[in-house]
């Protein structure tokens, strides 16, 4: 209690300094006395007080199955987002029960910030997010799915710590090492940079599915809000008009360029917010157009192909496709929720949206057929019941 104090007044201090442009004194007479030592700034603060919480503190998921090999051709993808770890979930029962090569878990895999500690700046432990994840972690039907199927995660704005928050979130160095940790890829490439992005690549030449998992929250910059909050299409933000706009970082920019130059027979782009649809005023990549604009020419720069985008965050689900933005057909799947639907239906319809969308609870599935040389996004109901699909040619991708 008293290092959480001591550590949200000083934190809480160094912010309010920087945000009034103050800085620690400098010049000779400084120097005389305190030497040659760095700006004490925020994310310093906060550094060295993270460093007196040992791993030990930080929760971890029950140990998981292996991913496959690289040389393993996969078959079946499932994918699942918003997940609230506070309430039974039959999906992730049904998903435990599903043979499957991977199973993508894609952004507020828990809901830790639901009594805003965090959000509200005084609350660097975030008690909340990793009694979230906890929680998650001795959930029966979690247990189940972790004992049955590799898993590969990103995060989103719960698992985060903070509703709709970007690289303005003070605490969220901390909350990449409680992610990692969680998730055991605090040993991985991934550890080892800022940010929670990484990718793996399965199969041989001729049947390789890449998966890349985009972080969209360490690096982003802040949203315009809407200037007409609720109406339909502008329901909290609108098109940010500033240029400077970033929705990835410089690093982690570079990096998706290379890999999106890696050989791939598939690319599967894991955004946990939707990529393609740009018709409501929720939070999405259409809200830093020029981010998704950079996003779509860094693609067909590279000639990357095979590109299908997965995404989640919406508590709805919808199949996508835009014959315009790439140099191949561009599709997308948005999965979402596993446990926590807003509505038993949807109205909204993008241009690109292929049919209407599915708001009960839900999870995706990408199904692979190499013989034939097809592709399958599916949209499937809680026991399992495929209620959306779309079949994609594989060669509709790549020539």
């Amino acid at each position: 209690m008293r290092r959480t104090l001591i550590a949200g007044l000083s934190i809480a201090a160094l912010t309010a300094c920087s945000s009034l442009g103050m800085e620690r004194p400098n010049g000779p007479i400084a120097k005389a006395l305190f030497g040659d030592l760095e700006p004490m700034t925020p994310d310093r603060a906060l550094e060295d007080y993270y460093d007196t919480i040992s791993d030990d503190e930080l929760p971890r998921a029950p140990s998981g199955v292996p991913l496959p090999a690289e040389n393993v051709s996969l078959t079946r993808i499932l994918i699942g987002s918003c997940n609230d770890e506070e309430a039974e979930s039959p999906v992730l029962a049904q998903i435990a029960k599903e043979d499957a090569d991977l199973f993508l878990m894609i952004g507020d895999n828990v809901y830790g910030d639901r009594d805003g500690r965090a959000y509200m700046n005084n609350d660097p432990d975030l008690t909340e997010l990793r009694a979230a994840f906890t929680e998650l972690g001795e959930s029966d039907e979690f247990q189940a799915v972790r004992a049955r199927h590799p898993m590969m995660v990103a995060w989103d704005d719960h698992d985060y710590g903070a509703n709709d928050s970007g690289r303005d979130f003070p605490f969220r160095r901390f909350a990449e090492r409680v992610h990692e940790a969680f998730w055991g890829l605090d040993g991985e490439d991934v550890g080892n940079w800022d940010g929670t992005y990484y990718a793996r690549t399965f199969g041989p030449d001729g049947q390789r599915v890449q998966i890349i998992m985009l972080d969209t929250r360490f690096f982003r910059s802040p949203l315009q809000r809407t200037d007409a909050w609720g109406e339909p299409g502008k329901e909290r933000y609108v098109p940010a008009e500033s240029d400077h706009q970033d929705m990835l970082g410089s690093q982690q920019w570079t990096w998706l360029s290379n890999q999106l130059r890696k050989p791939a027979d598939l690319r599967l782009i894991v955004s946990s917010i939707q990529v393609l649809p740009t018709v409501h005023g929720y939070e999405a990549w259409s809200q830093l157009p020029a981010e998704r604009q950079r996003l779509f020419d860094l693609i067909n720069e590279s000639e990357a192909k095979g590109v299908v985008f997965v995404s989640g965050d919406r508590h709805s689900s919808y199949l996508y496709k835009d014959d315009a933005v790439l140099e191949q057909p561009a599709y997308e799947i948005t999965s979402s929720s596993l446990n926590l639907s807003f509505a038993d239906e949807t109205s909204e319809l993008d241009t690109r949206q292929l049919g209407a969308g599915f708001a009960p609870v839900n999870y995706g599935e990408i199904a692979i057929d190499w013989d034939a040389g097809r592709v399958s996004l599916a949209l499937k109901d809680q026991t399992g019941e495929t209620v959306r699909n779309t079949e994609i040619a594989m060669a509709e991708l790549t020539d």
